[in-house]
């Protein structure tokens, strides 16, 4: 129960909110996905063409060099990441200054020193988090080249030697993983920045949190790229 007495039920309150959305948001997607279009499933499909592509390529070379451009994204991210929850914990250590410099900031709700290390603490989690679900797509995407360069030649699979959908089925599964696992990761991106509300009061993030989720929406089910994608 002391753990309890580190912040005000205000602030518990907004982080249960704000963990509370990201999940049913994420939940919600993934459900909302499998009845009605969105980016994630309908590029799936373009996945999917890709491998009934690279099964009657040969050589294969250009769906490597693709495999290899696709998995520079998450490296990117996941170096990233480090690289944020270093600087977050180098900021730990100048966290007195870093209260008064918010302490300044009009409409800041004024918060103690272990109040403000705490909501530090939090999105060092939250990094970590993405940090993981990035190198994760990172191995998906190397798994993705190993079956690719299992692939027989084309005419091992015109003479029935071996199955053409298994191969293409088993490749665009694994690269449609990679990139979910990596829209996680970006997911927790968003949700970081709807974090930096806390640092002005519980209910801005709160705020900050429903935009997010509203952003997040608008791209996954109603973008214009998804659009173009459709038709």
């Amino acid at each position: 129960m002391k753990i309890l007495s580190i912040l005000p039920w205000a602030d518990w309150l907004a982080l249960a909110c704000y963990f509370s959305l990201w999940i049913g948001y994420a939940v919600f997607a993934k459900a909302w996905a499998k009845t009605r279009p969105s980016l994630l499933r309908t590029t799936n499909r373009y996945r999917r063409y890709w491998m009934e592509q690279a099964i009657a390529r040969d050589p294969r070379m250009l769906d490597g060099i693709i495999t290899q451009n696709l998995s520079t994204t998450p490296a990117f991210f996941s170096s990233t990441s480090i690289l944020i929850v270093g600087a977050l914990f180098a900021l730990l250590g100048t966290t007195d200054k870093a209260t008064e410099l918010m302490s300044e900031i009009p409409f800041a709700q004024a918060t103690t020193l272990i109040v403000f290390e705490f909501k530090i603490l939090v999105l060092v989690a939250i990094f970590v988090y993405s940090f993981f679900r990035f190198s994760w797509s990172m191995r998906q995407y190397t798994f993705v080249a190993l079956v690719i360069g299992s692939m027989p030649p084309p005419e091992d699979f015109e003479s029935g030697k071996f199955d053409r959908l298994a191969f293409a089925d088993r490749a665009a599964a694994l690269v449609a993983s990679a990139a979910e696992t990596m829209n996680d990761g970006l997911r927790a991106y968003y949700f970081s920045f709807a974090l930096l509300g806390w640092f002005v009061s519980p209910f801005a993030m709160v705020m900050a949190t429903m935009v997010v989720v509203a952003i997040l929406y608008s791209r996954e089910f109603r973008s214009e790229v998804l659009h173009i994608l459709r038709d």
